[in-house]
This record gives C-alpha cells, sequence and structure tokens, in this order.
C-alpha cells in the first residue's frame, strides 16, 4: 500500500466536498476510499441502458456519501458487487 500511495494524496470521502471547493483537484494526484453502505436496484435510463448507483462512506461522517453511478462496461463487471465492499 505504501508503494501504491506513494506521491499520492488521500481525500476522505467526508472531506471530497470541502476539497472541491477549495483545490484544484485535477492538478493533484489524489486517491480516495469508500465502503459501499446503500446500492439501489440496476435502473434502465431513457436509452434502455442499465445503470447502478452506490452510496458510499469513509464511516467518520455517515452522514456525509457521495453518489456513484456506474455506466456500461462498469455497470455490467461490477453491479453484484456487495454492499459492504471497500
Amino acid at each position: 500500500m505504501d508503494r501504491k500511495m506513494a506521491n499520492r494524496k488521500l481525500i476522505r470521502l467526508s472531506q471530497l466536498k470541502n476539497k472541491l471547493a477549495t483545490e484544484n483537484l485535477e492538478e493533484i494526484d489524489w486517491v480516495t476510499f469508500g465502503v459501499i453502505v446503500k446500492k439501489v436496484t440496476p435502473q434502465s435510463a431513457n436509452n434502455g441502458r442499465t445503470f447502478s448507483i452506490w452510496r458510499l462512506n469513509d464511516l467518520r461522517d455517515l452522514s456525509a456519501c457521495v453518489s456513484l453511478f456506474l455506466f456500461g462496461e462498469v455497470h455490467k463487471e461490477h453491479w453484484k458487487t456487495d454492499q459492504g465492499t471497500v
């Protein structure tokens, strides 16, 4: 993990909204970690394609969740991922 994190900045999901408002994250090599705390049943978009929505949290501030929408190949590959997975 130390090798993977070398020269990268950890931004907690609960800090993400504040960091987006105060820093230009496009210029920083950063990572975040989240736990899937809720999964919505896969849905169909207007174009007929199926997608998933996950709510992610860093378990520090349970009121600060990030919604992640999975489309295309990402949805096909990961839609069965269990709630509680990091």
